[in-house]
């Protein structure tokens, strides 16, 4: 491999740990260098060796791990992939740690990229094991995929980051008069520039919105919540002003009928609703400073707790990614209605979630927030954060809407995330699964049924909780 060029970011080191609030030493001993090794890598006395940008990348993903550029991005890319596959519990060998991956990468690169491939396809066939559980679940093929299902898959391959609709969000929401309150400016630029004003709806809140074009009136709920109205407000700004950024990427997003094309432009200017309520540049600054505290993002942009939770699995833009996080919401049912995922987390999307997942209990128990670590069969484990929401009906005749929502990212995170500090880091964590299809854990008492292709063992001499055994 050639040599590559000498990388000294002493300032740069100095401003992260400025933000952070870290200290020299817990800076050193956070990234498993000498305090002195420290102080001169600050002092631009030594240079930022390729090793040291891999793990600052990994301890610092939101500030440092879309920042390396030429070569260096290369090596640590390279390694970042090297690592998943030496580190993966689910292949019954010895994990590989860094130095050997760090030479193996060195003096022989093209047997490490030929590794990385191979796990890549590994990966793959698990997801597509997935997919597979899924289809069997919801009694759908992929010839016959619904179109909200071709939608959300759309969403899931784009990494839940559309950059042209949030980068033109953000670029009008600089543009509005701060001193005005947001709804009064949506609505102002609504008025002046498409001729609609806003009025309000009465009613139960059945119908959240209702455009009247020959009128030019925009009617919102009057029994929606102050969040729940500004979003329903955005999002029709949204499709007047993005409509040519929405309509680009709906051309290229292969959509095979009328119905999917029209959900996906519902979608995207419900996205471009949320990156405009919630700007990009600000909203990950605030995130990062907050270390993800929901509510207090919650407060400081005026959304709820579902749409900064969302939001937040939205940071993946390139040079300026946030946290990778998952999230999804459950319904009473223990259907998953919303799901995202920017980390190796995937849950079922028909149902049939693992139980034990913390999720689950916090529908029956909103408005409190619920914490816990869990980890998967393949030995990755996650902080995850859930909380129970009530959204009123407006009226007695109408039951109120009852979910949960859930955001987490992986234990390396914790530091990062306000929600794990009350978990010890490396404590005992509850054993999850994605669905008992697939799940392989032979000693789980909540297992709903064996897993596919497995072969049952029943022994007439032993009665255990789950009446079966398999292999």
């Amino acid at each position: 491999m050639a040599a590559r060029r000498r990388v000294f970011a002493g300032e740069r080191l100095r401003a992260l740990r400025a933000q952070r609030g870290l200290s020299q030493s817990r800076m050193a001993a956070r990234l498993g260098i000498s305090h002195s090794y420290l102080s001169q890598i600050e002092n631009n006395d030594r240079p930022v060796t390729g090793g040291l940008l891999a793990r600052l990348a990994a301890e610092f993903p939101a500030e440092w791990g879309q920042q390396a550029s030429g070569e260096e991005s290369e090596w640590t890319e390279m390694l970042f992939a090297a690592r998943d596959a030496g580190a993966d519990t689910s292949i019954d060998r010895a994990r590989l740690d860094e130095a050997q991956l760090r030479r193996a990468i060195e003096q022989q690169p093209a047997v490490v990229r030929r590794l990385v491939a191979l796990h890549d396809a590994y990966r793959r066939t698990q997801e597509q094991l997935r997919v597979l559980d899924d289809k069997v679940e919801s009694g759908s093929t992929a010839a016959g995929s619904l179109p909200w299902e071709e939608v959300r898959d759309w969403f899931q391959v784009e990494g839940n980051y559309i950059d042209s609709i949030d980068r033109a969000a953000e670029a009008l929401a600089d543009s509005l008069p701060a001193e005005q309150g947001r709804e009064t400016a949506l609505g102002e630029r609504l008025q002046e520039r498409y001729g609609v004003a806003l009025r309000n709806m009465p009613g139960d809140g059945a119908e959240l919105s209702r455009l009247d074009r020959n009128r030019g009136i925009l009617w919102v709920s009057s029994a929606l919540a102050s969040e729940t109205r500004l979003f329903q407000i955005a999002h029709r700004l949204a499709r007047a002003e993005f409509a040519d950024e929405i309509a680009s990427v709906i051309a290229a997003s292969g959509m095979r009928s009328d119905a999917a094309r029209e959900l996906l432009t519902v979608g995207l200017a419900n996205y471009a609703a949320g990156a405009l309520l919630m700007p990009y540049g600000a909203f990950r600054a605030e995130a990062l400073a907050a270390r993800h505290d929901i509510d207090r993002l919650r407060q400081r942009f005026g959304v709820s707790f579902e749409q900064a939770c969302h939001r937040l699995s939205n940071l993946q833009r390139p040079g300026a990614a946030g946290l990778p996080f998952f999230f999804c919401r459950v319904d009473m049912a223990g259907n998953i209605t919303k799901r995202h995922s920017a980390t190796p987390l995937q849950f079922a999307r028909f149902g049939g979630a693992c139980p034990l997942w913390i999720v689950h209990e916090a529908v029956a128990i909103p408005d409190r927030i619920l914490v816990q670590l869990a980890e998967m069969p393949d030995g990755t484990r996650y902080v995850s954060m859930a909380k129970g929401l009530v959204k009123p009906s407006g009226s007695y005749a109408r039951p109120p809407r009852r979910y949960a929502v859930a955001l987490g990212c992986e234990e390396s995170h914790a530091a990062e995330f306000v929600y794990a500090d009350g978990l010890r880091p490396g404590g005992a964590a509850t054993p999850i699964g994605a669905s008992c299809r697939i799940c392989p854990r032979a000693d789980c008492d909540q297992r709903a049924f064996p897993p596919a292709a497995s072969i049952i063992d029943i022994n007439p001499d032993r009665r255990s909780v789950v009446p079966y055994g398999f292999r």
